[in-house]
């Protein structure tokens, strides 16, 4: 029998329930298969027919917008809607229920209100008699916006409380925030200000990311007059952007290796070439952990993944509770800067929309020296730190090694499948994602057997349209907040402001580095890229910092931004994930924040690091 966990009680499902789970979680699998399937036969089509597939982009776009607005459904429906804060966890009895239903239901009155700003944008479409392909009407695909959403309130007022008396009670809070909202004769530009109070303490207390940023995204254009349609347009226009799918389509590809054998293998791998070596464990730590996190996207993925697995091998090798601790949490962010990782896609993909064209593919090259440096710097730190005293028959063997990358072969081709793929030409960015997780799902099910395609394949596809709706919720709602301060003009002020009081490039750089890891500790790394980059990519270009070495700057500090205290995201999880206090984490990952510091400011001050292979390529 299949249960749900609402507000830490465990409940049977009834069969409408389950029939429901059942076709959420299919119409995602569905979803995501069709986002495979449909780049490739274009590929296929295109290489040996000379023809394509009659609107396959245009499908391929809006299926991430059906992905998207499903996955976030599937998060609010688990309680795992991306949070920023963790306050709720050190408050008890009625505090914490207080906390609960003021959070929820200010969460779910933004939800309510975005369901609202979604219908608008239906109703718009509809009558502009807009297609996405062949003739196909768009404003039915649409429909899946409101439908989100709607689902999304819903299941936000069920988690205001473990009982209906806590449930009823922020149904009510909600309904009286919306009819204020909607029926007050108080002018909006007067209730802008307490209405973002009331939106920050909310989400001190836990509302979920999309609903801070969308919520302050509404609160503006509403108390600025400008119709909150203006939101869901502006969640449209990044969904269907035409990189964007290959975001969904390589945190598959990671999924599947992650769930599959892969962990196993790379650390059977590196195990037998670095055994022997004094921090043997720490180099094999590293690398695994870049590995994942390349393909995943998310540093939080590796640690909750991969922690159980790494943490027994350093303290296994000597090194103490504490840093092995803050060597596997500090080590979960080091692919960020490695082709195909996410953010760098979607900084490019941000880069472009606002007009400052960036290609992928030269955000790729770009971080690819600067990712080395950062690993190489978390080694060096692991080795220093290693304490294990060479054990008898612990050295390295040949034989061993060769039977280990034999076992491993097809998973180490991951990366030149995806990279070769792309970089020859014989596919598009998307294409090439596509081919990606094609390969992975081959390699783990067919392969090595470790996935079962009626069971694992499934719950895998459901796990990552989960974490990828929740990401791309944030990201759309965030174009909306965004676009508000383009029309505020803030970046136009700020460029004025950088003028008039920094004079040096080098000033610049520092009081960037200093602004970014404060980001990094308050926004996840991909609402950090929607807000952000947009405000400081402008900044760049007065002061004539390459548009490459700039993005690479602003990635390396939102990935150091995971380890700062004392709101980092990966320190939250790592103390979730190891279930130790939040101090301890804290005191354990300090060497290797300042470690990791000190490369983010060589790659700041030396841009040849960034700039040399893009430059090689050209």
């Amino acid at each position: 029998m299949e249960t749900s966990s609402v507000s830490g009680q465990t409940k049977p499902l009834s069969t409408w329930q389950l029939l429901q789970r059942r076709s959420e979680e299919s119409l995602t699998v569905l979803a995501l298969a069709l986002m495979v399937s449909l780049p490739l036969l274009e590929s296929v089509l295109r290489k040996f027919f000379h023809t394509g597939l009659s609107g396959s982009t245009g499908f391929v776009q809006h299926l991430v917008l059906a992905v998207g607005m499903l996955g976030g459904a599937l998060a609010a429906r688990e309680g795992r809607l991306l949070s920023l804060s963790a306050a709720t966890n050190y408050l008890k009895g009625k505090w914490k229920s207080a906390a609960l239903v003021f959070s929820n239901s200010f969460a779910a009155a933004i939800a309510f209100q975005l369901f609202v700003a979604s219908v608008s944008f239906v109703l718009i479409k509809r009558e502009s008699g807009d297609i996405v392909a062949n003739n196909i009407p768009l404003w039915p695909v649409l429909l899946v916006m409101p439908f989100g959403f709607g689902l999304m309130t819903m299941r936000i007022i069920r988690h205001g409380g473990a009982s209906w008396k806590g449930r009823l009670l922020t149904l009510a809070v909600t309904s009286a925030v919306v009819v204020v909202v909607s029926f007050s004769n108080i002018s909006p530009e007067r209730l802008m200000v307490p209405a973002l109070i009331v939106l920050i303490v909310a989400t001190i207390l836990g509302a979920p990311i999309f609903t801070a940023l969308g919520g302050a995204a509404l609160i503006l254009f509403w108390s600025a007059g400008q119709p909150i349609a203006m939101v869901s347009v502006d969640q449209y226009r990044l969904a269907v952007d035409a990189n964007l799918p290959a975001i969904p389509l390589f945190t598959l590809a990671g999924y599947f290796l992650a769930e599959g054998g892969a962990s196993r293998r790379m650390v059977r791998i590196f195990q037998a070439l670095f055994a022997g070596i004094r921090g043997g464990p720490a180099i094999v730590t590293a690398m695994i952990c870049a590995f994942f996190t390349t393909f995943t996207g998310a540093s939080g993925v590796t640690i909750l993944a991969l922690g159980g697995l790494l943490m027994p091998v350093l303290r296994a090798a000597g090194y103490s509770e504490r840093n092995a601790l803050g060597f596997v949490t500090g080590a979960g962010s080091l692919g960020v800067l490695f082709p195909p990782c996410l953010p760098l896609i979607l900084y490019a993909v941000i880069a472009t929309t606002i007009g400052t064209e960036i290609s992928i593919t030269k955000m790729f090259l770009g971080g690819i020296i600067p990712g080395v440096l950062l690993m190489g710097l978390a080694i060096s730190w692991g080795v220093y730190a290693s304490h294990r005293e060479k054990k008898e028959g612990d050295v390295f063997s040949g034989s061993e090694a060769l039977a280990a990358l034999l076992d491993a072969k097809w998973e180490l081709l991951v990366p030149i499948v995806a990279l070769v793929s792309l970089f020859s030409g014989l596919a598009t960015m998307v294409e090439a994602a596509a081919f990606t997780a094609l390969y992975s799902f081959c390699v783990e099910t067919f392969i090595y057997r470790d996935l079962s395609v009626t069971k694992s394949v499934p719950r895998i596809m459901t796990e990552c349209g989960l974490l990828v709706g929740g990401i791309l919720l944030i990201l759309g709602v965030a174009m909306g907040f965004t676009d508000y301060l383009f029309t505020a003009s803030v970046p136009e002020h700020l460029v004025a402001w950088a003028r008039e009081f920094i004079q040096s490039p080098w000033v610049f750089i520092l009081a960037l580095n200093l602004f970014l890891l404060v980001v990094g500790c308050l926004m996840d790394i991909f609402s950090a890229i929607i807000v952000v980059a947009p405000l400081i990519i402008p900044l760049g270009k007065e002061f004539g910092i390459d548009p490459v070495h700039l993005g690479i700057i602003f990635l390396a500090n939102l990935e150091l931004g995971f380890l700062t205290p004392p709101v980092g995201m990966n320190l939250f999880l790592s103390s979730y994930r190891f279930r130790k206090p939040m101090s301890e984490v804290i005191r354990s990952v300090l060497p290797m924040l300042g470690v990791l510091l000190a490369g983010v400011l060589i790659i700041s001050y030396v841009p040849f690091l960034t700039t040399w292979l893009p430059g090689l390529f050209r």
